[in-house]
């Protein structure tokens, strides 16, 4: 086992005790994995959204830690440091349903010893969450939504996007590129502005991805896209949402440019236990990597529905 490189972010200790190891799925497929014990709160698991990796998520793991959790977190299948599912940087799955098998496995394994486990899920982290726990396949104590992917911003619309995205599957390789990540000023500073406005903490990031390329992803492929219009669809139409007990707090930015905060709150309003903070224009996709005074207020909220929720 080898410590945590140094993340993108500032990390709020000069040193990270904590170990990345290698889980294997129950097929045999190894997934990267990240632990680092605390004093005995309970048990966190964290986990990133598409095209990220554990280390992107490190500023948020020393809180939670510092809030007394054993933290864990793994790179999904296809991303970061378990491996790759197409040819190149393309960000591929062919069925979102083998994440989430991945996800309830993994619970499986982790889920031991005292105290209340809890999950915490950003983006489509988050979908894949809710997934498991409407399927019956985790139990949180308590689960945390922060910006959800449970429908994708799209110009044309979710119903004529999804039409395109199956469309272009049909035309050529499932697997090819939806579009091509461009680089230059004006393309990182549009990424920019759909992810954070916490221009350090972006930067930071580019940085960090200049120099560890191979945890880094680019582009969907249009299987991916076409999945995720299909599969948020079919998860937002499920009525077994509206008998869910867990508590699940929803943490949105209405100005998200990536995914529909919109249908996040449809959701939410249907749920017996659920919570909601939203954010305005103050805020873009990436609510634990924005500036101070939206990230801290976020992470707030999260930490006094956890307390609340899973003492």
């Amino acid at each position: 086992m080898t410590s945590l490189p140094d993340s993108p972010p500032p990390a709020t200790a000069a040193t990270d005790p904590g170990r990345l190891s290698v889980w294997t799925a129950p097929d045999g497929w190894p997934h990267r994995r990240y632990d680092r014990r605390g004093t005995g709160r309970g048990r966190l698991l964290f986990q990133t959204g598409r095209a990220d990796m554990i280390e992107k998520y490190r500023h948020t793991l020393d809180h939670f830690h510092a809030q007394g959790w054993d933290v864990t977190a793994f790179d999904w299948r296809g991303q970061g440091g378990s491996g790759r599912l197409a040819a190149g940087d393309v960000g591929h799955v062919e069925d979102f349903g083998l994440l989430v098998d991945d996800l309830a496995a993994f619970w499986r394994d982790w889920r031991r010893g005292d105290g209340p486990h809890v999950l915490v899920a950003h983006s489509m982290g988050g979908f894949l969450s809710l997934r498991a726990l409407v399927e019956g396949r985790i139990d949180p104590a308590a689960l945390v939504l922060v910006a959800p992917m449970l429908a994708l911003r799209s110009p044309v619309g979710g119903r004529l996007g999804g039409l395109l995205a199956r469309w272009q599957v049909g035309r050529g390789d499932p697997a090819r590129a939806a579009w091509r990540r461009l680089e230059g000023e004006r393309a990182a500073r549009a990424r920019q502005m759909r992810l954070t406005h916490d221009l350090t903490r972006f930067e930071a990031q580019q940085a960090w991805r200049a120099a560890h390329p191979d945890l880094c992803l680019g582009s969907p492929s249009w299987q991916w896209v076409a999945q995720a219009f299909a599969q948020t669809a079919a998860l937002r139409a499920d009525p077994r949402l509206d008998q869910l007990r867990t508590p699940v707090q929803f943490v949105l930015a209405d100005d998200d440019r990536l995914v529909d905060s919109r249908a996040a709150v449809r959701v939410a309003n249907r749920m017996r236990a659920a919570e909601l903070l939203r954010f305005g224009p103050e805020s873009a996709h990436e609510i634990l990597r924005e500036l101070p005074q939206v990230r801290d207020k976020a992470l707030a909220a999260i930490d006094a529905f956890l307390d609340s929720h899973a003492p």
